[in-house]
């Protein structure tokens, strides 16, 4: 297994149409085999503007996983154990309002889970962590993020910042009645994956961010069709081209500032059982994120 080591480094997690960058440079794949079995797919590390990158496509380069079926743990385990600090996902989703259009973006700052089918953590078997959760998307790497966004924006689109990211469980897309319900609860987009990506990336004390980006009106929009898997993958070309351009001038910045987050150290108060009565198989599983607190562990 990898150790973590070497510049810290910046993870890209690409969603539906964001199989590949492919402005990265000197890139090699990985496979790396974690406690949690395998992650999506090879990981591809490189460089972009000299900063170190690692990318993964989520549902694997030819779109092989759902949502529910996508190797959460496995992905964000391997990316902590190549020295990633920060993730910047790119996903596509719904929209929930009526003035995030399609071709739009959001940067989003919170979510609602919907799911019931998904790994939530890394703890349990014997270790009990409580992160928070509070503020699920890292505000540093999301301003740098929606800053880079604006000024490459075309200027039939638009950037939205903040907003609630509902994440369903998929693959079916909503019901009419689901849909209206979200947009009740003030939802901005809805989509089937970063919510539980964020919540392992925090245990793993990794900022995370997300670009949502809207191909559809989800079903609630009564002057627009519903949406269809056509729909979406007309507009996710697009979507995806754009995306490859502000994740890589966010990378460049990334590399400029370096920035801290709260997110690097939120285990630090969080572990709540004592290491030594931690079994001794989950102290292995969990040593990567808890070997900074409790030291390395020595069989």
């Amino acid at each position: 297994m990898p150790i973590e080591s070497g510049e810290p480094k910046v993870g890209v997690l690409g969603g539906s149409g964001l199989y590949s960058i492919e402005a990265i440079e000197d890139v090699q794949e990985i496979k790396i085999d974690t406690p949690y079995g395998s992650p999506s797919d090879l990981l591809r590390v490189g460089s972009i503007f000299n900063k170190k990158v690692v990318f993964l496509a989520r549902h694997g380069r030819d779109h092989t996983f759902t949502p529910s079926e996508v190797p959460y743990q496995a992905n964000i385990w391997a990316m902590k154990s190549l020295g990633v600090k920060w993730i910047i996902s790119a996903s596509a989703v719904g929209s929930l309002k009526r003035e995030v259009k399609p071709l739009d973006i959001v940067i989003p700052n919170q979510f609602i889970d919907r799911t019931h089918n998904r790994p939530l953590s890394f703890f349990g078997e014997g270790a009990v962590a409580h992160v928070s959760l509070a503020d699920p998307f890292c505000p540093v790497l999301s301003e740098i993020v929606f800053n880079v966004a604006k000024s490459l924006m075309p200027k039939d689109r638009s950037i939205h910042r903040n907003g609630t990211y509902l994440c369903m469980e998929g693959p079916a897309f909503s019901t009419r009645a689901e849909s209206l319900l979200y947009q009740k609860l003030n939802c901005s987009v809805i989509g089937m994956t970063n919510h539980t990506e964020a919540r392992l990336a925090r245990e793993a004390e990794i900022a995370y961010t997300t670009l949502a980006m809207s191909t559809d009106y989800d079903c609630w929009h009564e002057e627009h069709e519903d949406v269809t898997v056509d729909m979406i993958i007309s507009n996710l070309k697009s979507n995806a081209e754009l995306a490859s351009k502000i994740i890589c001038k966010a990378i460049e910045e990334i590399g400029h500032l370096v920035p801290k987050s709260k997110a690097h150290n939120a285990l630090q108060y969080s572990l709540m059982t004592p290491k030594e009565k931690v079994p001794l198989a989950t102290r292995k599983k969990i040593n990567l994120f808890t070997k900074k607190y409790w030291g390395e562990l020595i069989e």
